[in-house]
């Protein structure tokens, strides 16, 4: 395969990842409202489903040097934080916000690693950064403005907006403090490995809170679950990993723009959903924030 041929495959790759990922609050909307199911339950059938892939990818990968034993803490960690509370978090958010301005905070999650850097890792921001930090928050600013009220349905409208934030939060924790323990495992090992992880927290938390019974539901939701598992989960895992080998972050950055997009126009189509012209003015100026901040220069 020529240089080219290579990258296109790797744009293909970015491409599709993105939009797979696009669809997952989507997925859980359409969850919610195919028949009266909680987070607890939507997040534990995405989490089980997908572990027998997640597992497999760690059996193929048996014979790399062993991990060290405070890397295993780490990924233990990390696994919980990262990708259990995040989730846990999106989902209980999802309940309350639409899907496309969901997907529009959880889009922040760059400009929050480029805070928490410079708070604890004395990473100063440039000029550049800071600016990009202005527009982003601006935009949130004028997305949420027209929900502040006093009314029950603004509360929970906010309240749903918070809780995304903090998945947006946990995944940027995640990012930060994870960057090292990556490079030194491996990072289809190290996914691989989270992910089994973190399905122990929402298993427990399942067993709990509802039980077995919980899992009468119509078909309708396990097809929903079955594609959040999948297409929304596993598949742009590996797509995006793909991709960034091919093509690097910042051509990826720039493909993944497109997430939050994608996701409106579905959640307009699917879910019947809608955004003023000042929430669009809101969205694109996230969108632009984030892409200063993401992208690098050269």
């Amino acid at each position: 395969m020529t240089p080219a041929g290579y990258r296109a495959w790797g744009a293909l790759f970015a491409l599709a990842g993105t939009i797979a990922f696009a669809f997952r609050p989507v997925l859980i909307k359409l969850g919610y409202g195919a028949a009266p199911v909680s987070a607890t339950t939507l997040l534990f059938l995405r989490m089980a489903l997908a572990l027998p892939f997640f597992a497999a990818v760690a059996w193929w990968l048996r014979h790399e040097p062993p991990i060290a034993r405070r890397d295993w803490a780490g990924i233990v960690g990390l696994g919980f934080l990262g990708y259990y509370l995040a989730s846990l978090l999106d989902f209980l958010g999802l309940q309350y916000v639409p899907a496309g301005l969901g997907r529009l905070i959880m889009f922040l999650y760059p400009t929050l690693v480029v805070i928490l850097s410079a708070l604890f890792l004395a990473k100063r921001p440039s000029g550049r950064e800071l600016a990009a930090l202005g527009l982003t928050y601006a935009g949130i600013a004028l997305v949420l403005s027209q929900q502040l009220g006093a009314g029950p349905e603004h509360r929970l409208f906010l309240l749903g907006a918070a809780l995304v934030f903090g998945s947006a939060m946990c995944y940027a924790v995640y990012l930060v403090t994870g960057s090292q323990l990556v490079k030194r495992v491996g990072s289809m090992r190290f996914t691989a490995y989270t992910m089994m992880i973190s399905t122990a927290p929402a298993v427990l938390q399942f067993m709990l809170l509802e039980g077995a019974a919980a899992l009468e539901l119509p078909g309708t939701v396990w097809l929903y679950a079955v594609l959040l598992a999948t297409v929304c989960t596993v598949l742009p895992v590996f797509l995006v990993a793909e991709a960034l080998k091919r093509i690097g972050a910042n051509q990826f950055a720039l493909i993944g723009a497109l997430g939050p997009v994608t996701t409106v126009i579905a959640d307009f189509v699917l879910l019947d959903g809608s955004l003023t012209a000042l929430q669009l003015a809101g969205g694109a100026l996230v969108i632009g924030g984030v892409l200063l901040v993401t992208l690098k220069k050269g």
